[in-house]
């Protein structure tokens, strides 16, 4: 079953890749990945659902790409450095670059991820990390909401300004770590033990993520 949902689900990818969310249907996708259109919705009930679990299946595959760069490089984890990282390895996957961009072209509608509360409390562990190997200033106002505001307008601005668009992802990664680093990052050097210690933290609250996802695209 996960074989023919996978093979659905690549074939969805291609086609909103090439012409987006609203002029592909459900037959254009069974169509693609030779099956019936009931066999498409024997895994999910309608369009909507289907596409879910493709970004679902994107959000895995960018949490395993973060897990092998934090086990490649423990010193990733420090927040300028990941917001790069993470930036880039974002933009390698045009279907989450979409979404985190709010790129209707694309996507339509789907603009919530169908466990947004569930990555929300990830997302507050994560932080938590960040306080504990004090990787981030103390003195912040509001600094949840002003970190997050800031990473989240390098994903927004070309959507706002397309002139942006003229910078390469690298130039653009390579400013959102200057931001990170200036902005948020206390003087100093962190420990490499801090930093071992804060990846692996990372490790474990990402490897939580991946099975809800995997039941929520198969099951």
């Amino acid at each position: 079953m996960d074989e023919r949902a996978d093979r659905i689900l690549d074939a969805a990818r291609g086609l909103i890749l090439r012409l987006g969310y609203r002029k592909v249907t459900v037959e254009d996708i069974a169509a693609a990945a030779d099956v019936g259109k009931g066999t498409v919705y024997l895994h999910w009930r309608t369009k909507h659902e289907l596409y879910e679990a493709l970004l679902l299946r994107e959000s895995i595959w960018l949490i395993e790409d973060l897990i092998a760069m934090l086990r490649r490089d423990p010193a990733t984890v420090r927040p300028s450095t990941f917001a790069r990282e993470s930036y880039l390895a974002t933009v390698r996957r045009p279907l989450l670059f979409a979404l985190f961009s709010g790129n209707v072209e694309y996507l339509g509608k789907l603009t919530r991820h169908p466990l947004r509360s569930h990555d929300l409390l990830a997302s507050d562990r994560f932080f938590a990390v960040v306080d504990r190997f004090g990787l981030t200033r103390t003195d912040i106002p509001h600094r949840e909401h002003t970190v997050s505001a800031v990473s989240a307008s390098f994903y927004l601005l070309e959507a706002i300004n397309p002139d942006t668009s003229a910078l390469s992802a690298e130039a653009k990664a390579d400013a959102l770590a200057f931001t990170m680093r200036n902005a948020f990052e206390p003087a100093g050097e962190p420990a490499p033990e801090a930093l071992a210690a804060a990846a692996a933290e990372y490790i474990a609250i990402f490897e939580e993520l991946i099975p809800p996802y995997r039941k929520w695209i198969y099951d």
